[in-house]
């Protein structure tokens, strides 16, 4: 089962309040990945369920019931466990995120309702807005956006910077009334940036990534080779370690690794089968070769599908994207 769906089969489990009471502290994104997966929920097992509640013992086991939330305490812990350059953004998103209601009610909104809001604003605006987005959710509203505009808003959100607070209230200023903010007390926030570009670029198809990459290559060689060097592709799985493999496969519904492994190179599939027992691996290789032919759409999409996936749990710190492992902390 993927994380979303032991979610689903745990708020079902628990009653209409207090499910109700679970969601209001999910993002928008998370409570439209739970609420898919519990509408796409037949036939649940005893096991399954009791599955489901002994991994959420053995989660709540290494967890206490101590809070903290001054802002230091959350700078120092993040720059602790991830490192100054990687927390720096991550940072800002969260202190930022908690006073700027006008950028985090965008996730609440459609991809197309907010390209048709930002479509005839000044690159630079339309830049800021999806460099504070998800990178799922950035591509999808790039592929609203006018031709002319998609590679241009990718390089500026490649180049950003620090963001000064004025540039802030005039993002907050091309919102509706219904979205606010107060950012008059905040420092400038490092937003955008080569991986932030890079990631919106990875959760796109893979047709309209190529077209981007190639228009970006035709205005700045250079820029261009800075964002593909931190893009990370399916090929790029056969060089995870053996650690960060094994806990993405089991994070990665069987039917969509199938999927995804039809397009794959041979060093991707030999890396999956050996990080597998010799009997998941066996039937792997047997659905694989009697599997029909599928299409190259779908194909892309199950691989993007498990990118995402390893990208999330990159975020989180429980797998890490190199070979080495040097990045895992």
């Amino acid at each position: 089962m993927t994380g979303a769906q032991r979610a689903a089969i745990l708020l079902l489990t628990l009653g209409e309040q207090d499910a109700a009471e679970v969601l209001k502290h999910l993002n928008a994104r998370d409570v439209q990945a739970v609420g898919q997966a519990m509408a796409g929920l037949t036939n649940v097992s005893r096991d399954q369920v009791d599955q489901v509640l002994a991994r959420l013992s053995e989660d709540m086991g290494r967890h206490t019931s101590l809070g903290v939330g001054t802002e230091e305490y959350i700078r120092k812990i993040l720059v602790n466990a991830l490192g100054e350059s990687k927390a720096g953004g991550l940072i800002d998103r969260i202190l930022l995120g908690r006073s700027s209601k006008g950028l985090e009610s965008l996730k609440w909104m459609e991809s197309r309702a907010i390209a048709e809001m930002i479509g005839q604003e000044h690159p630079q605006i339309i830049a800021l807005v999806l460099a504070h987005l998800e990178p799922d959710q950035a591509a999808e509203v790039i592929g609203y956006l006018p031709p002319r505009v998609r590679s241009d808003a990718v390089m500026r959100i490649a180049t950003l910077d620090g963001v000064q607070p004025h540039a802030l209230n005039e993002l907050d200023e091309i919102m509706e009334r219904q979205f606010s903010g107060n950012t008059n007390k905040l420092k400038s926030a490092t937003v955008g940036g080569l991986k932030a570009a890079a990631d919106i670029l990875n959760a796109m198809e893979s047709a309209r990534e190529a077209e981007l990459i190639t228009a970006i290559r035709g205005h700045d060689a250079g820029l261009s080779g800075r964002i593909e060097e931190l893009m990370f592709v399916f090929e790029d799985l056969a060089e995870l370690d053996d650690r960060s493999m094994q806990m993405l496969l089991r994070e990665v519904p069987s039917a969509r690794l199938v999927t995804a492994l039809k397009g794959s190179e041979q060093s991707v599939r030999e890396r999956i089968f050996a990080n597998m027992s010799k009997r998941a691996s066996d039937m792997l290789r047997d659905d694989l070769e009697v599997s029909g032919p599928v299409r190259l759409s779908e194909v892309d999409a199950a691989q993007k599908e498990v990118l995402q996936i390893a990208r999330k749990l990159a975020d989180a710190g429980q797998i890490s994207l190199s070979a080495t492992g040097d990045d895992f902390v």
